[in-house]
């Protein structure tokens, strides 16, 4: 079985994101013995984002030799999503919504022919067959029926992506309020490590 894991905070160790997102991780290894991981830091290896090039590259033209070393890193990471049984990512909360390093993965990995197609009856997604686990934080409330409410992009947006490849085993583990003060960071993270450490073997 295959995992992989995908950091996207720019705050390194003090992110609480990647706090999470590595507890995940270790429960499941623990409780998968065998399991081989592959992570990638998306804030180390950044993904360029897209440009008409890369659009025109994707339907058969000639890429320009600038564009060759990001094409092949497109195609290992879009490989890396493809082989993976688990994927757990590390995703925080920037202005309302996804780091645009994530964006720029999402990007790749949303493929028609792929992990999508489209058909008759509508769009049908092809990567139905993987667990996806996301931590995710959040600097405040954004919840139902909060005052910030309309302004949560990162959840919905994730739900969204990934309901659209025909992913329906997704989890979310969430830390919120983490900006408010010292004691609701404490009880945030403390929170979303528990929850990461209990996570169903399977």
């Amino acid at each position: 079985m295959k995992l992989l894991h995908i950091d996207s905070s720019v705050l390194g160790p003090h992110s609480v994101s990647r706090q999470v997102s590595a507890a995940a991780v270790e429960r499941l290894r623990q409780a998968n013995p065998g399991l081989v991981v592959t992570y990638r830091d998306l804030t180390l290896t950044p993904l360029a984002h897209l440009t008409g090039s890369h659009l025109a590259a994707g339907q058969g033209a000639a890429p320009e030799p600038a564009l060759r070393d990001d094409i092949a890193a497109g195609q290992a990471v879009l490989a890396e999503f493809l082989e993976a049984d688990i994927v757990v990512i590390g995703a925080p909360m920037y202005n309302f919504t996804i780091p645009s390093q994530l964006k720029a993965w999402i990007d790749r990995i949303l493929v028609a022919g792929k992990t999508f197609k489209y058909g008759a009856s509508g769009v049908e997604g092809l990567a139905g067959n993987k667990r996806v686990v996301i931590a995710i934080s959040r600097g405040g409330y954004y919840g139902a029926g909060t005052p910030m409410a309309a302004l949560e992009h990162l959840e919905t947006y994730l739900r969204g992506v990934f309901g659209f490849i025909g992913v329906t085993n997704l989890e979310f583990i969430s830390a919120d309020g983490i900006q408010v003060g010292p004691d609701h960071r404490e009880r945030a993270v403390a929170g979303a490590l528990q929850a990461a450490s209990s996570l169903n073997a399977a």
